[in-house]
């Protein structure tokens, strides 16, 4: 596995032929056949990873929330929603978003200091468990940037479609 410092660089770098294999899926792929790669994938490349030594994730991207979120992490922390708003929160699209990057609720041993009710977007990152990859490959092909585990996923399966880099 591709070490957490090395993946934006190597992501970077093989980005375009990432973005041309997407282009191969899109012609060639089964829905659900790719769907089950990336699930068994997943299963099997997260069962013995640790998130918290990398934290790629809660480092780079733009984290938002709904205002339900807002609220469940205003009361964890014991603060009125307008208040958490006001301290940790920018509009973003018309979205709430945190302001800071890396994220402020990431601790220094790796852990998540809101876990128990963090956002829906951290919890379900970076999504290769999900059906309808074939329709999102290229949220795919950025989070290979971000996350080894993604990024390993993306290298199997151009072994598994035989994916040959065509320029």
């Amino acid at each position: 596995m591709i070490a957490p410092d090395k993946v934006k660089s190597k992501g970077e770098k093989l980005e375009g032929q990432n973005i041309r294999f997407r282009a191969f899926l899109k012609n060639r792929a089964d829905d659900d056949e790719l769907d089950a790669h990336f699930l068994r994938l997943h299963k099997e490349l997260f069962s013995d990873y640790d998130c918290s030594k990398c934290n790629n994730c809660c480092k780079s991207l733009t984290i938002t929330l709904d205002d339900g979120e807002v609220a469940a992490i205003a009361g964890f922390l014991g603060q009125s929603a307008s208040d958490f708003a006001a301290a940790h929160l920018v509009e973003d699209d018309g979205q709430h978003a945190f302001k800071a990057r890396p994220c402020e609720f990431l601790g220094d041993n790796g852990q998540c200091g809101i876990k128990s009710c963090r956002p829906a977007v951290c919890e379900g990152y970076p999504y290769t468990d999900r059906p309808g990859r074939l329709s999102r490959m290229l949220s795919v092909v950025y989070s290979a940037e971000v996350c080894p585990v993604v990024f390993e996923i993306l290298e199997r399966l151009k072994e598994i479609y035989r994916f040959r880099n065509r320029g």
